[in-house]
């Protein structure tokens, strides 16, 4: 089937199996006025196309997929200066092309490939003007929208307690968003994140009082909000997100605990809060608006027994590392993190490491070493519980 031209949101159901889809092949040609998109499936894949501002992108979603070919198959060139692709949830994946000019999708198109034996998705983009590009924009649909997680999707503690101390661990990246890439063995910080939070959560659940649980569960795309709202609708007393960013200067490594702050402590804290703070941009989410209390937080800082808290947690968290954990100069440090936003849960930002250094590197791929400092973080939870105990919050 071919399109001539999407200039709306444009959706196209196929016949498919309800089993995962393949992507085994892809590949890109041409310039920067035209570039074509080809990627191989074992069936006919369900699709729809969107467009979003501020950068241009074009949004390809799919049904849930399995991307099975090398990543330098679809390097972006031509039009597109940035291509991501992954998983969204359960149910669905998307790839997200951002473009250097303003782009439209002239044609779009699923055929038998010339062997017969798979299906192709052809994408046929084409450069335009800003104002072509603003109207593609304002006139498509999304469709109906619908709530990012319903009450039986939210994750939630086992077995909590009306005492119990709850902790939302929150694996950083993503699905789609990948995050940082490691320079040796080019392991994906999503992967890591999702690996440390669960041995953490399960460490935090084997301490009488505390239960932990987490944001994500598996390789499944959560916006920003999303995690703050998980932290708050299961009345967390505490959110800790893991991470393990990259940086230019490959030779700083160590460990850093960020916090909420409307002005960021030093250009480091800052450029990695803008870089965190892009993650629903690379899954290619419409920006929105933040709501009232978010800006209160960022701006004023009204809430700040919340923003105490989350400076003692800190605190606590660089004790049990004492002499026990490389850390960077001034390892406390503060930022507008998106993340940490919710104006009364304490939260704290935990980079474990530099994926950009190969000592820590090694580390973090390092199970002896993720083992310590999972339970040095348990103790760092147990002694931030005592004193909110003793402060009687």
């Amino acid at each position: 089937m071919a399109v001539a031209a999407l200039p709306l949101g444009h959706s196209v159901a196929v016949a498919a199996s309800q089993e995962r889809l393949l992507a085994y092949g892809a590949r890109i040609v041409g310039d920067d006025a035209r570039t074509r998109v080809v990627m191989d499936f074992d069936r006919p894949p369900s699709f729809s196309i969107h467009y979003i501002a501020n950068p241009e992108r074009v949004v390809v979603d799919l049904p849930e997929t399995a991307f099975g070919f090398p990543a330098k198959d679809l390097e972006a060139r031509g039009l597109f200066k940035d291509i991501r692709y992954g998983t969204m949830d359960g149910d669905s994946a998307r790839i997200v092309l951002t473009a250097t000019k303003p782009v439209r999708i002239g044609t779009a198109k699923v055929q038998a490939d010339e062997g017969g034996k798979g299906q192709r998705l052809v994408l046929e983009a084409e450069a335009t003007d800003k104002a072509t590009f603003n109207e593609l924009v304002k006139a498509q649909s999304w469709g109906e929208p619908e709530a990012a997680q319903t009450a039986s999707a939210m994750p939630a503690p086992e077995n909590a307690g009306p005492g119990d101390f709850i902790v939302a661990v929150d694996a950083g990246h993503g699905g789609i968003d990948t995050g940082a890439i490691g320079v040796d063995t080019k392991t994906q910080e999503k992967d890591v994140t999702l690996e440390f939070a669960k041995a953490f959560a399960d460490r935090l659940n084997g301490v009488p009082g505390i239960k932990a649980f987490l944001t994500r569960k598996d390789d499944s795309f959560l916006s920003l909000s999303e995690r703050v709202q998980i932290a708050r609708q299961n009345r967390a007393a505490l959110f800790v997100s893991m991470h393990a960013d990259t940086l230019r200067q490959k030779d700083i490594r160590g460990a850093t605990v960020y916090t909420i702050s409307d002005k960021a402590s030093d250009k480091l804290a800052a450029d990695l809060a803008e870089r965190e703070n892009l993650s629903d941009q690379i899954a290619g989410n419409a920006a929105t608006a933040e709501p009232p209390e978010v800006a209160d937080i960022l701006l004023d800082l009204t809430r700040r027994e919340t923003q105490a808290f989350s400076i003692s947690m800190a605190e606590s968290v660089l004790t049990s590392f004492k002499d026990q954990v490389t850390t960077i100069n001034n390892p406390h440090r503060h930022a507008g993190f998106r993340v940490l936003q919710a104006p009364d849960v304490p939260s704290v930002l935990l980079e474990l490491g530099f994926l950009s250094n190969t000592e820590d590197e090694k580390l973090l791929l390092d199970q002896a070493w993720r083992d310590k400092i999972g339970n040095l973080l348990t103790e760092a939870v147990k002694r931030y519980r005592a004193s909110m105990v003793a402060k009687g919050g």
